[in-house]
């Protein structure tokens, strides 16, 4: 579909294109929860230049999410994100070398001191990629901490999550305990180790790249959606 619209309007939260009112793919209205994020959706729509991309979209396409697929059921997809506290990144650390067990301890270990004190839980940490269960309690309140949160929140959550393979790291930069520059790094270390070491091919760095702006949007989309 090629750019059809002049102007791009917001009256009360809903985006507009020559004043009528954008669909989702749902057909519900694009209707945002609160300015910030409807500014971010909005500019995307006044951004196109001839065809429209998806993909040049993000926070329009986590929008749609949050309204179509999220908001009909938040307690399941809560549910789906909070499983990662299971088995979260952050629980599972290297035997050797030295220096890769230092910077994970050195990026992790706050993260899991920062959940430790805001949700009173505690962690069982391991070697190696065995599983090791956490304790019950830990899991029921990681889960509590993500059914709070409001379809639009989850929908920025959620590609945080997927990424980065760490509930803990996600919930600390929803609270505004850690910044994306930080949980973007902390969960590269392995890989970034593994490319120091042995080099990076192309198609590790085309992955790398579209999961970083997989990353960013969901960062963005989750700090707008947290403002009101």
């Amino acid at each position: 579909m090629k750019r059809f619209w002049q102007a791009v309007t917001i009256v009360d939260g809903e985006v507009r294109l020559d004043g009528r009112p954008v669909r989702t793919p749902g057909r519900a209205p694009l209707v945002l929860p609160n300015a910030g994020l409807a500014e971010a959706v909005a500019d995307e729509w006044r951004a196109v230049d001839g065809e429209i991309d998806p993909r040049a979209m993000p926070m329009t396409g986590l929008a749609n999410a949050a309204i179509d697929r999220i908001a009909p059921d938040p307690a399941a997809f809560a549910a789906g994100l909070a499983r990662y506290g299971e088995s979260d990144l952050l629980y599972y650390r290297a035997e050797t070398p030295d220096e890769l067990v230092a910077r994970q301890r050195d990026a992790w270990d706050p993260l899991l001191d920062w959940a430790r004190r805001r949700y009173d839980v505690h962690f069982e940490i391991a070697t190696g990629v065995i599983h090791r269960p956490q304790p019950e309690a830990t899991v029921a309140r990681l889960a509590e901490a993500v059914a709070a949160c409001t379809p639009f929140e989850l929908a920025g959550l959620s590609p945080v999550v997927t990424v980065t393979g760490s509930l803990v790291a996600a919930l600390a930069l929803g609270d505004g305990a850690a910044d994306a520059d930080s949980i973007w790094r902390a969960a590269r270390i392995d890989e970034d180790w593994q490319a120091e070491q042995w080099g990076e091919d192309e198609l590790a760095a085309r992955a790398r790249d579209a999961h970083r702006a997989d990353f960013d949007a969901g960062a963005r989309f989750l700090d707008l959606a947290g403002q009101g």
